[in-house]
């Protein structure tokens, strides 16, 4: 691919915030997204922004009472877009951005922080019902309806004598009925668990040595595909979902991505095969995954065991000397991306030649 055809990342509009930023979402069918972190006096903030005219508008600007970490809109109806989020002191709240004073649902969710949330179920992405999933400092992994009040509808705790992991990301996958569904946990120890939702069990476990700082499947409401995991030592791992051998699991393959943690992974809604890592440094990478010619081959007892594919890297461009804290695309417009990071900045950015790949 020679210069003129790669894709090229564009820093649209940059605004400078006067809040540490945890996490950024595009609101659905909307040029708006929002914003969520913590003040420096110890309280938290979600913001409301709207791209007009190449600016950003702030619509809204609502305070809370703990510092806010992580953010979904998807289990959300598109005709109601409520966001749900996590906090620091553990509290998983649902919040109607019309009307924020107080939330739609609200439940002590674990013990210590939430670090991390993903839901599934809404938006018209991914068949059953909307459900929302939180991962805690306090090693457990939950999963809410938020029809249903106070109890979740499953809860993955360390077993009885099992220290308990700090759970960093969370990821929703396989929703393509009524009855399928798993989760993904990553965890400070470099532990990945696939759970069952339907048979709830634990499906596959791994170890990828090192923290796991995100982690995301290609897609959420198809039959498992491909699953890609970050990790604090610059390295990613894209893991082929479609076939698991009983003892060598699911075959993967791994690149070294930064020199410091790749705190991010989205993928592309419009194309499955590209994803962006955002880098400990401050740069933000897009990747292409080239299937191999056959994506399962026999083991020597005959056992089917999937192939791993090949990544390359397509582009890549440094936009802060802090960590990227959060990256989200549009699920609307093709190439349009938001990126927050430590230095208080939130970045609109435009991806071009997307569709030429």
């Amino acid at each position: 691919m020679s210069a003129f055809e790669k894709p090229q990342i564009i820093v649209h509009i940059q605004k400078s915030l006067n809040y540490t930023v945890f996490d950024c979402k595009w609101m659905p069918c909307s040029a708006k997204f929002v914003t969520m972190g913590n003040f420096a006096r110890g309280t938290g903030v979600i913001q409301l922004y709207e791209i007009q005219h190449g600016d950003l508008k702030l619509l809204r600007e609502i305070e809370k009472a703990k510092p806010i970490k992580c953010g979904t809109f998807g289990a959300t109806s598109l005709q109601q877009r409520y966001l749900a989020t996590g906090d620091f002191a553990g509290n998983l709240h649902i919040w109607n951005l019309e009307a924020p004073e107080y939330p739609v649902y609200s439940v002590k969710g674990h013990k210590e922080i939430i670090n991390t949330i993903d839901g599934v179920g809404g938006l018209g992405i991914g068949e059953g019902a909307p459900e929302i999933v939180t991962g805690s400092r306090d090693g457990t992994v939950k999963v809410w309806d938020p029809r249903q009040k106070d109890d979740p509808v499953a809860n993955m705790e360390p077993v009885q004598g099992e220290s308990k992991r700090d759970c960093w990301t969370v990821a929703f996958g396989n929703a393509y009925n009524q009855e399928e569904r798993v989760v993904c946990a990553g965890y400070d120890n470099g532990d990945i668990k696939l759970f069952d939702l339907r048979s709830m069990s634990l499906r596959w476990e791994t170890n990828i040595k090192n923290g796991v700082c995100s982690l995301e499947f290609d897609r959420k409401d198809i039959s498992m595909n491909k699953l890609v995991a970050t990790s604090l030592e610059g390295k990613f791992h894209v893991f082929d979902m479609r076939t698991q051998h009983p003892t060598k699991g699911f075959a993967s393959v791994s690149e070294k991505a930064h020199k410091s943690t790749v705190w991010q992974v989205r993928h592309l809604p419009q194309n499955r095969e590209l994803f962006l890592t955002a880098g400990g440094a401050g740069g933000l990478h897009l990747w292409k995954y080239e299937y191999p010619v056959q994506r399962s081959k026999k083991d020597s007892e005959g056992v089917e065991m999937g192939v791993a594919g090949s990544v390359s890297l397509l582009q890549n461009v440094t936009l802060s000397t802090q960590p990227i804290s959060s990256l989200d695309w549009s699920p609307d417009k093709r190439g349009l991306c938001i990126c927050s990071s430590f230095d208080q900045m939130v970045r609109v950015l435009i991806i071009t030649k997307l569709n030429k790949i």
